[in-house]
């Protein structure tokens, strides 16, 4: 966290996860008290702790189903579904069976002994490079304290639901179910020490539309309840006792921001074209059904990149081939006639169904994961090409393989592919006529042999997050090295501009479906390397039109051939904001 003093304000700088300014009061809430009493029960008294933790559990699963239901009356299913893997936590039979072992073992009352194990599982869960498992920590706190709560008669140390006057919340964490119980007309925007742009509490501040800031180490020891502060949600600031100057500052970027909404509005259903007449396509990222609304509000071309892990993550079976089918068959028909890109299942091997999860998986960012699972598993596989063909009956369908190594993996996949259909004509199911098929660009391999896949496939997707991870060999989520994960790295631009050089020489196009796509600082780069299409998450779609629009492609041209040359990613990262900011001064 950096700090800047100025005329007694102080600033500090956090990450931002929920855009937005608030300004206002402030309430700080302490930690949650872990000094949790340790006492010494008898051997009879057993019996009535694990009792004690098995009326703490059900207390606590009301609580979590109450949650879910007020989540999904007013954000909808998906959120509602990010509390699944709290109640699953309920469940846990390994967990379960340790704290009620220690129990017996240690003779200790069970509000210690889960404090302690709980706590165990989260930290070994937060200390591993997976993103998703980093997240479940969070989640197996936030449930282990809830239990804790009722086993000590206790409900927290504020009941946000029902504070009495607007304020900023400062707090060392806040759980995902205490944030999705937050009153919006008096949360005006919060601030935490931990957290990550993809945790869940972030995922519903936006959804709330509460600006948010996070990553901001001992704030709650620097700010004081009472006191006002400026939370920028945009940037991830946050202003203790901010002057007039600045509050006249960011009153005049309110008014220009309300300006610019009304500028992005009256675009939404113009086309993503330059200047000088050069057309791109515009599409949105989704990971669930319920996000239809959003990409049609958005004004998206279709969906660039559609996530089924939704389908097979928390849960003991997989879903078969028929649930699959509605699921996709769903999404299609609501967004005929744009075209749908389906990506074929993408997960870890750590995060699979009980069903066909395996053991020993030391480094899931290297190991058995996406297509490799996919092409591992043909069952499953096939399962969900036919759900995606047979989707594609209803409305314009396109399929994509994810972490594609080499052209073995595309042809073994296009095979199950071409067998599938064949199977299906044969039944006389409806298909869809034509199914395009593409392949994700995340590794640096697959960009160096992209000329051989492009004979293979009908398109590229590049997924920058990954392509930049496994070309920099950093984890952006690991603090140590985060500050080295940059996608504008010069090694990263050439792998882009031999994708596409590769695909456009085989009239394949090439799009960018990773959150560089979505940021403006360097949408004039790849529109310069000549990437076609650009899918991005649907609340960035009007800036990133605004912003093509007011761009011109030849001279892009030039920057891209320049920004190749440069050595740094900073230079690389400062010229295409140059070129951003000149074009579009209203979007900074």
């Amino acid at each position: 966290m950096s700090v800047r003093e100025s005329s007694g304000e102080r600033i500090f700088q956090g990450i931002p996860v929920s855009p937005g300014i608030a300004h206002g009061r402030i309430l700080v809430l302490g930690r949650r008290d872990t000094d949790i009493p340790q006492r010494a029960i008898e051997e009879s008294g057993i019996p009535a702790e694990i009792n004690r933790l098995h009326a703490a559990l059900a207390s606590t699963r009301k609580d979590l189903e109450v949650v879910q239901d007020q989540v999904r009356q007013v954000m909808g299913a998906a959120e509602a579904g990010l509390f699944d893997a709290h109640l699953l936590v309920l469940e846990d039979p390994t967990l379960l069976a340790e704290v009620a072992r220690h129990v017996r073992q240690d003779r200790c009352n069970v509000e210690w002994v889960l404090h302690q194990v709980a706590e165990r599982y989260a930290s070994a869960l937060a200390a591993v490079e997976d993103e998703y498992l980093r997240e479940r920590a969070a989640d197996i706190r936030d449930v282990a304290g809830r239990v804790i709560d009722h086993l000590l008669g206790i409900f927290g140390e504020q009941d946000l639901a029902h504070l009495k006057e607007p304020c900023i919340v400062i707090a060392h964490d806040l759980a995902p179910s205490t944030t999705a119980q937050l009153d919006r007309t008096k949360v005006l925007g919060f601030a935490t020490e931990t957290g990550g742009q993809t945790s869940h509490t972030a995922i519903l501040a936006r959804k709330l539309r509460i600006p948010a800031a996070v990553g901001l180490p001992e704030i709650t020891q620097r700010a004081r309840s009472g006191k006002f502060c400026l939370l920028d949600g945009h940037s991830g600031k946050l202003t203790l006792d901010p002057s007039d100057q600045t509050l006249f500052e960011y009153g005049q970027l309110s008014q220009r921001r309300v300006a610019l909404e009304d500028s992005l509005e009256s675009l939404r259903y113009q086309p993503a074209v330059t200047l000088d007449g050069h057309r791109l396509i515009l599409s949105a990222n989704i990971d669930h059904p319920d996000d239809v609304v959003s990409v049609r509000n958005s004004g998206a071309e279709g969906v660039g990149l559609f996530r089924t892990e939704f389908l097979f993550m928390n849960r003991g079976e997989l879903p078969d081939e028929e649930e699959q089918y509605r699921v996709y068959r769903s999404v299609v028909e609501a967004l005929a006639p744009e075209p749908v890109i389906i990506r074929t299942l993408d997960l870890g091997g750590d995060k699979l169904p009980s069903s066909m999860a395996h053991s020993g998986e030391l480094n899931p960012f290297l190991g058995w994961r996406a297509i490799r699972i996919s092409l591992s598993e043909p069952t499953t596989f096939r399962s969900q090409l036919k759900a995606i063909l047979r989707a594609g009956a209803h409305g314009p369908v396109r399929v994509m393989y994810p972490m594609i190594s080499s052209v073995d993996e595309v042809r073994a996949a296009n095979t199950h592919l071409a067998e599938v259909r064949a199977e299906l004509v044969e039944r006389g199911v409806s298909i869809a006529d034509k199914l395009e098929v593409g392949a994700m660009i995340e590794i640096p391999g697959a960009a160096l042999v992209a000329g051989a896949l492009a004979r293979e496939v009908d398109f590229f997707s590049l997924g920058t997050n990954d392509l930049t991870g496994y070309t920099l060999a950093v984890d952006r989520l690991n603090e140590r090295v985060a500050s080295l994960f940059c996608s504008s790295h010069p090694a990263v631009l050439r792998l882009i501009q031999m994708t596409v050089d590769a695909g456009h020489r085989s009239s394949r196009w090439v799009g960018v479906c990773g959150e560089m796509a979505g940021d403006i600082s360097m949408v004039p780069a790849l529109v310069g390397l000549g990437v076609d299409e650009l899918s991005v998450t649907p609340a960035a779609i009007p800036q990133v039109k605004y912003l093509i629009r007011r761009l011109r492609r030849d001279a892009l041209q030039v920057l891209a051939s320049e920004l190749l040359l440069c050595d740094t990613a900073q230079e690389v990262l400062r010229r295409s904001l140059n070129a951003a900011r000149q074009a579009a001064p209203a979007l900074f």
